[in-house]
């Protein structure tokens, strides 16, 4: 007997998505129900539940306990923000991009890893700092910790000559994603990393992963002075 294929949440968000924005649901209209969505994608209602909160959290639709969920009347636009590999910003900027891999160690989680990916404090995770660099410059300082539980074949990858966020990407993409843009100042172990000053103003991203529920990583990526980001919407 044939196994059947499970239906993700992302499958049902996607398509209910693809209705509201080609009128097949226009707005103010009433939904099907999530069981009858469930039933038409063969699906259990909790995956229903999952794609219609994340649609009301990007402004499509709104739920209401007892009338149920109806396409808004004016949907938000919200910026879509695409962040690409080091070594495709690089190279996008024509500029010669090189990777250095400065350390890597199996180590249990520290207690702020732990409260933030929600794993135990004994959770094996690969730790990992690299370098990106443009024209021979510091362009960005990756420092990574990757749950080893959910992406057991990291701890015996070759980071040698490729970041473990190009890694992850081509072997465990994750499905999930929060992220912070810290606005920081660089104290003397980042400043020598990244050529620079000790108090010089940089940005820092913090980006947490997850793949289908699952904690993947956690990752602080600080670029070079004057970096900039760009998003349309």
């Amino acid at each position: 007997m044939t196994a059947q294929k499970r239906i993700s949440f992302q499958v049902v968000r996607d398509e209910v998505k693809r209705r509201i924005e080609s009128r097949i649901w226009p707005q103010g209209s009433l939904l099907p129900t999530e069981t009858q969505l469930a039933e038409e994608f063969n699906c259990a209602r909790a995956t229903v539940n999952r794609a219609l909160r994340e649609l009301a959290e990007q402004g499509f639709v709104e739920r209401k306990r007892k009338s149920g969920t109806r396409v808004k009347k004016e949907p938000s636009k919200h910026a879509k923000l695409e962040f690409s590999l080091a070594r495709q910003s690089v190279e996008n900027q024509n500029s010669t991009y090189r990777y250095a891999l400065v350390e890597r160690n199996v180590v249990s989680s520290p207690g702020w890893l732990a409260s933030q990916l929600s794993v135990s404090s004994d959770a094996r995770v690969l730790h990992v700092i690299c370098m990106h660099y443009a024209d021979n410059r510091p362009f960005q300082l990756e420092e990574r910790w990757i749950n080893i539980d959910s992406v057991p074949d990291v701890e015996h990858a070759d980071l040698n000559t490729k970041g473990p966020h190009e890694w992850l990407l081509n072997v465990a993409p994750f499905t999930e994603a929060e992220v912070a843009f810290c606005a920081i100042s660089a104290d003397g172990r980042l400043a020598e990393f990244m050529g620079t000053t000790a108090g010089t103003s940089m940005i820092q991203l913090e980006r947490t992963t997850w793949k289908d529920g699952v904690p993947m990583a956690f990752a602080r990526m600080t670029h070079h002075p004057g970096y900039c980001i760009r998003t349309r919407y």
